[in-house]
């Protein structure tokens, strides 16, 4: 819990930068990057997460791996997080970004699962689809699964809509043994 908090404070706090530069989704976009870079690469991710490992040898890595790559407030704040010994937060603090982001700029994310990868032009026409019936901008999280067979299942906050063909013979399979 302490830790959730943690993560939020922080967010919170390089989220207020961003909007006051006005760089919201060029923020992000870095802190996504760095993110994955580090929770990507399992050596790195032990190396910055380590508390053993003193903040000045983390520092003079990511100096060689971030510096000039960042906008210097981003560098500064993941400088600031190595100091503080808060790198095992990085992932939920970009999660926490994200989220304060998308919502101060009008954006929903919808994930999508389908039984196989989206075309451009269909993942098109599923986000003007999903943008008219939430009246939002829409963007779309990507994830493939094979046992729902065909159609896909749209989840956006705590709305569902299942329009796979597993669902739909779920649904018929219910509907019989309701009749019965």
């Amino acid at each position: 819990m302490l830790n959730l908090q943690l993560a939020k404070k922080y967010s919170r706090a390089i989220f207020e930068i961003a909007q006051d530069e006005n760089k919201l989704t060029e923020y992000g976009r870095e802190l996504a990057e760095v993110t994955d870079a580090v929770f990507g690469e399992p050596t790195l991710k032990g190396f910055a997460t380590n508390p053993q490992v003193p903040p000045e040898a983390k520092k003079a890595l990511f100096k060689k791996i971030f510096e000039g790559e960042l906008s210097p407030n981003m560098f500064n704040f993941i400088m600031l997080l190595i100091e503080k010994h808060r790198m095992e937060l990085l992932e939920t603090i970009d999660a926490q970004y994200q989220d304060f982001s998308n919502k101060a700029q009008g954006i929903v994310v919808a994930d999508i699962t389908t039984a196989m990868p989206l075309t451009g032009e269909l993942e098109e026409l599923l986000r003007q689809k999903l943008q008219q019936a939430t009246g939002r901008t829409v963007q779309l999280r990507r994830h493939v699964d094979e046992s729902i067979i065909g159609g896909a299942i749209a989840q956006i906050g705590d709305k569902r809509i299942d329009g796979s063909v597993n669902g739909r013979l779920a649904a018929l399979r219910a509907e019989i043994l309701a009749n019965k």
